[in-house]
């Protein structure tokens, strides 16, 4: 007799390598980038001096690596985004699970974290730059804020949608109030706050941005500017390629972390 339930079927993986398959997809996507960006640049419908190619692009990007910069710039903004992400997401993901488990506190803070939101971290610059100086401080402050706003949504939301009935069946069978969030909270919002951490760390290299442009003297954004600030699009165009790469490459990690850990969500 067959299994009437045909979803693990649903779900086989097809014959030949999986990990080249799920590889094959993004790689497409990037060379098609790539082909359409080199195009246009020897086209002639841009100034070559304002739309570098791919490959003076590399050369640009190889020069920063060999003198030097490159490495101090990601070390700083990688730094300073590092310690901002995991400032942000601590306080934001607490206030999350705070707030969507109690909804007295819910009602007294979400109104306060809505006027909030919409308050862009550049627009807090020169308030945080007049209070902290134009030091680390007020940059990793600066991220914070980002990343705390964008996270609590995500864990609030994740908390609140837990069944009220799956907490009250646990604390009727006796479970203390932490067996409760270990045993049933935690694991009913770890996919929820998967998803915040993935954007929150977005978020965080959006604030470092906004951050450095604000005052500072070494970092990805600030080469940027001062690039920009001497026309050398050639190396404006490598400090954007490292910004999306390392945003991809957190972006990954985090996902794989997800996937291991809520495994229970895998499909």
């Amino acid at each position: 007799m067959s299994d009437p339930d045909h979803r693990g079927a649903d779900r086989a993986p097809a014959p030949g390598p999986a990990g080249l398959r799920r590889l094959l997809p993004p790689l497409g996507t990037a060379a098609a980038a790539l082909a359409l960006w080199a195009g246009l640049a020897s086209s002639g419908a841009v100034a070559p001096g304002l739309l570098p190619g791919p490959g003076a692009t590399l050369h640009a990007l190889a020069g920063a690596a060999a003198d030097g910069t490159l490495a101090a710039d990601l070390a700083a903004s990688l730094g300073r985004a590092g310690q901002g992400f995991a400032l942000g997401a601590a306080a934001g993901s607490a206030l999350g699970f705070a707030t969507g488990y109690v909804p007295r506190l819910s009602a007294a803070v979400t109104p306060l974290v809505s006027f909030l939101r919409p308050i862009p971290a550049i627009a807090l610059v020169p308030l945080a730059t007049a209070w902290f100086g134009i030091g680390e401080t007020a940059k990793r402050l600066l991220i914070a804020y980002a990343v705390l706003l964008a996270v609590w949504l995500y864990v609030h939301d994740g908390v609140a949608r837990v069944p009220v009935s799956h907490l009250r069946a646990a604390r009727s069978l006796g479970a203390p109030l932490h067996r409760r969030f270990t045993e049933v909270l935690l694991p009913a919002a770890a996919p929820a706050l998967l998803a915040a951490l993935r954007y929150g760390a977005s978020v965080a290299l959006l604030a470092l941005v906004a951050a450095e442009l604000g005052g500072a003297e070494d970092g990805l954004a600030y080469r940027l500017q001062v690039d920009g600030q001497f026309l050398r699009v050639d190396r404006m165009f490598a400090g954007l390629l490292v910004l999306g790469l390392v945003g991809v490459l957190v972006d990954l990690a985090l996902a794989a972390l997800g996937r291991r850990v809520v495994h229970w969500e895998a499909p």
